[in-house]
């Protein structure tokens, strides 16, 4: 009895070293990773803006994403997709080089002037080197890989963002788990912690954006909140029916994935040569800055949805979580002229509000809110994030997650009928 009892406390003792090593590998790397990926991200947007002959050259920086991924994408394949689908159904690990593919196509694409993110790339190189651990530290149950790619996206999350624990819950919000474990919960947080904690420490800064300071709260300003994310909820809508229709389109059209980024990069030269501005490319931060202190054009919003849903469908890299950031934070300031509330308040909730509803995190994007623009706004962030995400329905921006949640409607179904 005392050398199974002895046995037992030795093989306890085990697990929680090999959690702790791999919550110091996960959360230093990423954090470091994170700090280098925002240094090459900036690096890339200022040599961009600063030579404008990379937005003529947008075909060819098509082509050579369309290439990279043409003749190395084999194992990869999806990107978010598969690392969705690793997270909830967890069948075969994910390639090591999905994370050096989705880095330096995302800086290609910035480089260039592609409408793109960052988070796609974060959660991307999250998931995939913390999937690299699991064989050798012996974490390789369902549940264990579950928790490892978790604290993954999470680290990577955090880390880019700098939103810890809203990194944390879009970890299990993104790919919801039915059959969860609490014991889960540890090692997800300490993860997303420590990177944000390193990449902190490495003296890179995330992007400031103005505080919500609120004293009181009234029932009308609540009803206002209300009106505004009715109009966020269906933005999310048509960025995820538009986005969903064209990446369903475009390969039927351009079978060869090279030609087909290659013809998006035409299309938003082309823009660019009509409209004379590069005021939507790239992440668009400073413009999303300006939406807190000036209302924004009616039209801003709308302009950067559809230059985004090309980019992203076409195949260039990065992600949607910062363009989606400037179709609410712009469409919440061009709304001031109609609604009596605060512009900082109304892009506050339309930059949270608009990616809840776009990508199914509405409480994670609650919690966001609170880290970025402060917690005397929660209130009204929950209320538009909860609302556009009602009201975006059963889409997502991530197919994988939309297949999911047809899942989930389904099973109600079924429960009903019995």
């Amino acid at each position: 009895m005392e050398h199974k009892l002895k046995n037992n406390i030795q093989n306890s003792i085990y697990v929680l070293i090999r959690w702790c090593i791999a919550i110091l590998l996960i959360g230093t790397v990423l954090g470091l990773l994170s700090a280098f990926f925002l240094i090459a991200l900036d690096l890339v947007t200022n040599t961009r803006e600063g030579h404008q002959i990379f937005i003529w050259l947008l075909p060819l920086g098509g082509l050579l994403i369309g290439y990279l991924y043409h003749l190395l994408e084999k194992g990869v394949e999806g990107g978010n997709e598969r690392l969705l689908q690793e997270m909830i159904l967890t069948k075969r690990h994910i390639h090591w080089k999905m994370a050096p593919l989705v880095f330096f196509g995302t800086l290609i694409t910035h480089l260039f002037g592609g409408s793109a993110g960052r988070e796609s790339t974060a959660v991307q190189m999250g998931g995939t080197l913390a999937d690299q651990i699991t064989k050798p530290l012996k974490l390789i149950t369902i549940q264990d890989r579950k928790t490892v790619l978790r604290m993954g996206v999470a680290a990577g999350f955090s880390g880019v963002f700098g939103t810890p624990f809203a990194a944390f819950i879009f970890a299990f919000e993104w790919a919801r788990d039915k059959k969860f474990v609490p014991s889960s919960l540890i090692p997800i947080l300490a993860a997303s912690f420590l990177a944000n904690y390193i990449c902190h420490s490495t003296g890179v800064a995330h992007a400031v954006y103005p505080s919500v300071a609120l004293d009181s709260y009234s029932a009308i300003s609540f009803w206002w909140i209300f009106v505004a994310g009715i109009f966020f909820g269906l933005a999310a809508l048509l960025f995820n029916v538009a986005k969903s229709k064209l990446s369903a389109l475009l390969p039927k059209i351009i079978r060869f994935m090279p030609l087909r980024v290659g013809f998006g990069g035409v299309l938003l030269l082309l823009f660019f040569i009509f409209s004379g501005t590069t005021k939507y490319f790239g992440l668009g931060v400073p413009i999303i800055q300006s939406a807190f202190v000036d209302s924004a054009a009616y039209y801003d919003w709308f302009i950067k949805l559809l230059l985004t849903v090309l980019t992203v469908s076409v195949g260039f890299k990065g992600g949607e979580a910062t363009p989606l950031f400037f179709i609410g934070a712009t469409l919440g300031s061009a709304l001031v002229g109609f609604l009596p509330l605060d512009i900082v308040l109304l892009a506050a909730c339309g930059f949270l509000a608009v990616f809840a509803g776009a990508t199914n995190t509405p409480i994670a994007c609650t919690i966001m809110g609170a880290e970025i623009f402060g917690w005397s706004g929660l209130p009204y962030y929950l209320i538009a994030c909860v609302l556009a995400y009602v009201i975006s329905g059963n889409t997502s921006a991530y197919s994988a997650q939309q297949t999911f949640l047809r899942k989930i409607s389904l099973l109600q179904r079924k429960t009903v009928n019995k």
